[in-house]
């Protein structure tokens, strides 16, 4: 008899439950089980159950035993699929400072200690010992920034692709939906895992580069030895492969790695609305697995009553890995989809009428697009608004006017918070606001969907420090700030604003500091909040920088704080009292 179970199952039991013999498809993440659109793992799990497959989850298995979480469920049909979660896992085991860090937000109970360091490489190892056979694919974000040879801060060396250490079959980088859709149906048709080897935005390591590429160009990278022993060969590899990811039209990267081959195809056509809904209307419950009854999972608490609305972000900061991984052109959800999120979520028990976020990666690009598609499909800048706003780029918020008004009204709803933050360089300059749509939407943002804090991320007040974080000039941030206290006195509204800054970022010296702490103060920002150390993670330029020294762009080289110490004289600015 059949059982009805709303989760994916994750045990031998719950697979018994629902009457299934053997399973098509096994998933592993280092991440507690929250089925919810937020937590790649549930997302590619629904979206291979709605294709028909049979799917379980292995959350957090155990690595250090005799491997039977890796066994417990047999062997799949088709293929086991490996997530390092939602974050790096050395992201997430260690701080700035390299230090081990005693809690994990992804973790049941806020614990650290239940997911190895490199997860993704830990566990294909563990399984392609298991089961040699069997085909494994690797995603998620820690596989997708780690594609190429990389600059890992934690081991204070250059790493090759993890292909090559993982020994996975495949790699699917980016946002994964409709490549592991394509995976598992080529399989289920009778292709061996080795054939597929045209898929767009996936990865493999093979002996030969083969020819077949559907006639698109093939760019040839410096090879991981050459990098090793080269820091520019380095530092040109990123060039090529950040201005490939920038294209909407890519070529085939290729990159000799340890006398084999890492060929990374291009990146799956852009996702319309159709697409981007697809993954986002399928069946959660929303909610941690019942294992976990009891126990706080604190990245769930922060996003449970929350809705995304659009993938993406073209602002193209140093530092940020969004652009890598969601790819620099916005894809939105459509209205429709995301009102019946909404719906769903004043259906939660919990549910109290406030909506904690209505945002994305920028929280105010929803819908942003270039005014002439052609022009769009020859770019290959870096961001569509630094070092100054793309003639191009349509920057009305109309549409998210429109969307914050329709959720405003809806039934249930006492407030829309947006907690992601909002990028002021869309609707300011050094002059004021750009259009008078622009004012409206700022005024509307204060008035209404701000709950008490409005979060915003200068980073720095240095010009030459910005340049190398390519953020906007500080006299903008001042300029926001300006409007911000008119509305806020004019309105009676008592709101704060929140800057987010970064200290020991490339560039960034003791005397930038002690500048940014007295211009804080100046301007009445005595006590900074959201503050953090400058960590360097794989594929961005900010990682480039700090490895080589120098800005691989132009070859001029630059300051970097590498020194312990002087990183954490650097922080201690954040916290100097007037």
């Amino acid at each position: 008899m059949k059982v009805e179970n709303q989760w994916l199952p994750t045990t031998k039991k719950e697979v018994e439950a629902l009457g299934w013999e053997q399973l098509d498809i096994i998933l592993f993440t280092a991440d507690a089980y929250v089925d919810h659109p937020s937590f790649g793992a549930a997302v590619i799990g629904r979206v291979l159950e709605a294709d028909g497959f049979r799917v379980a989850i292995v959350p957090q298995p155990n690595w250090r035993d005799d491997l039977r979480d890796f066994r417990k469920l047999g062997v799949p049909r088709l293929f086991f699929g490996i997530s390092g979660g939602c974050m790096d896992s050395m992201m997430n085991h260690y701080t700035a400072n390299k230090r081990l860090r005693s809690d994990d937000a992804y973790t049941a109970g806020n614990i650290a200690g239940f997911r190895p360091d490199y997860a993704v490489m830990a566990y294909s190892r563990i399984l392609k010992k298991l089961y040699p056979d069997v085909p494994v694919v690797i995603g998620g974000i820690e596989a997708s920034l780690r594609r190429f040879t990389h600059y890992d801060y934690w081991k204070d060396k250059l790493k090759p692709s993890i292909l090559a250490e993982s020994k996975a079959d495949l790699l699917v980088y980016g946002m994964g939906e409709h490549a592991i859709r394509t995976i598992a149906r080529s399989l289920q048709s009778g292709k061996k895992i080795d054939g597929l080897y045209d898929l767009p935005q996936t990865a493999r390591l093979t002996k030969n580069p083969d020819s077949s590429n559907d006639g698109k160009e093939d760019l040839f990278l410096h090879s991981y030895e050459d990098c090793v022993k080269n820091k520019r060969k380095f530092a040109e590899n990123f060039c090529r492969i950040e201005t490939e990811s920038n294209k909407l039209h890519a070529c085939r990267l290729i990159e000799p790695v340890q006398g084999k081959y890492v060929i990374v195809n291009p990146p799956a056509y852009h996702l319309d609305e159709k697409d981007v809904d697809l993954a986002f209307d399928l069946p959660y419950t929303r909610l941690p697995h019942p294992h976990y009854r009891n126990k706080t999972i604190p990245a769930f608490e922060m996003i449970k009553f929350s809705v995304n609305i659009h993938r993406g972000c073209f602002g193209g900061c140093s530092f940020c890995t969004i652009s890598a991984h969601q790819g620099k052109f916005i894809a939105s959800r459509s209205e429709r989809s995301i009102l019946n999120e909404v719906r769903q979520v004043t259906q939660m028990q919990e549910f109290k009428g406030y909506l904690s976020d209505l945002g994305g990666p920028s929280a105010n690009m929803f819908r942003m697009k270039g005014r002439n598609a052609v022009l769009c499909s020859k770019c290959s800048r870096y961001s569509c608004i630094c070092p100054k706003l793309c003639n191009n780029l349509n920057t009305s918020h109309s549409s998210l006017l429109e969307l914050y008004g329709k959720v405003r009204n809806m039934e249930g709803i006492k407030k829309v918070s947006i907690g992601s933050g909002i990028r002021y360089d869309l609707f300011l300059d050094a002059n004021g606001f750009l259009s008078g749509e622009h004012a409206r939407y700022f005024s509307e943002l204060l008035q209404h969907h701000v709950s008490g804090r409005l979060k915003v991320a200068p980073e720095h007040c240095s010009q030459h420090v910005l340049k190398a974080m390519r953020k906007p000039d500080f006299a903008l941030f001042m300029k926001m700030k300006e409007e911000f206290d008119r509305i806020d006195c004019s309105k009676n509204l008592r709101q704060q604003l929140v800057p987010y800054f970064i200290s020991s970022h490339p560039a960034c010296s003791e005397a930038d500091m002690r500048h940014l702490s007295d211009t804080m103060q100046q301007m009445r920002f005595n006590r900074l909040e959201h503050v953090q150390d400058f960590t360097p993670t794989p594929m961005t330029l900010s990682s480039v920088m700090y490895y080589c020294g120098f800005d691989p762009y132009s070859g001029k080289e630059i300051f970097v704080a590498r020194d312990k110490e002087e990183k954490l004289r650097q922080k201690k600015y954040f916290f100097v009292n007037p």
